[in-house]
């Protein structure tokens, strides 16, 4: 498989979430989307990198001096090392907190755009959305939320396994996401899954040539194996 560079910018240009999935789903890699709630801040928003994973936790003020965890009288917790961690190709995929707060906003993806971060997927809300829009940084949440997670959520670790909607994600997997959703690549499955998507995206468009020249729908799918 080719560089990063150019294993994602081919992603990017013949590859969609669903022939992804489709792959997966062959290979027996069938829960591997996140949740449909998980949405591009716009439609033609699209993310393919390196998952950088973070785990978020509610707390229940900015400051706190109580209990044994030295983070909780830290503001934001990790949140500023993890964003300032970030490398070049690397998506900031964020879950753990409730869906009261936002996690992402337009200075974090300033500091992200700066590192050469592909993007950011947040199990929950965004903030800032006129800001991240015009800096056109590819963002995928449940949607524009203002409230602070300053006194609601701290990061307490970061380039650790998480989970998203039962699905395992590791540093180092890979995050795809379009207006159709987010899915998972686990990295020791992504070449073979990704020459078999690329083979099936040009098998569709085969499929389509037929199907708008005449063919039936069953005809097609006996000469092609493809719908």
């Amino acid at each position: 498989m080719q560089n990063d560079d150019q294993l994602f910018q081919l992603m990017k240009t013949q590859l969609f979430s669903a022939v992804i999935g489709d792959v997966m789903d062959k290979l027996g890699y069938q829960n591997q989307f996140l949740s449909p709630s998980i949405q591009p801040l716009r439609q033609d928003m699209l993310v393919a990198g390196r998952a950088m994973p973070v785990l978020e936790a509610d707390v229940f003020s900015e400051v706190s001096s109580s209990g044994n965890n030295n983070l909780l009288a830290k503001p934001f917790g990790l949140m500023l090392e993890a964003l300032d961690d970030l490398k070049q190709h690397e998506v900031y995929i964020c879950t753990g907190s409730s869906p009261t707060y936002a996690l992402w906003g337009e200075l974090m993806s300033t500091r992200a755009m700066k590192l050469g971060a592909a993007g950011a997927v947040m199990n929950g809300y965004h903030r800032d959305t006129k800001g991240i829009l015009a800096l056109n940084f590819p963002t995928f949440s449940y949607g524009n939320y203002a409230q602070d997670q300053g006194p609601r959520g701290k990061v307490i670790d970061f380039r650790c396994e998480i989970q998203m909607n039962g699905v395992k994600i590791r540093p180092g997997d890979i995050v795809f996401g379009d207006i159709d959703g987010v899915c998972i690549i686990p990295q020791e499955a992504a070449d073979e899954i990704i020459k078999l998507a690329l083979e099936k995206a040009n098998g569709e468009k085969l499929v389509q040539t037929a199907i708008q020249n005449g063919m039936s729908a069953c005809d097609a799918f006996e000469k092609f194996g493809i719908m």
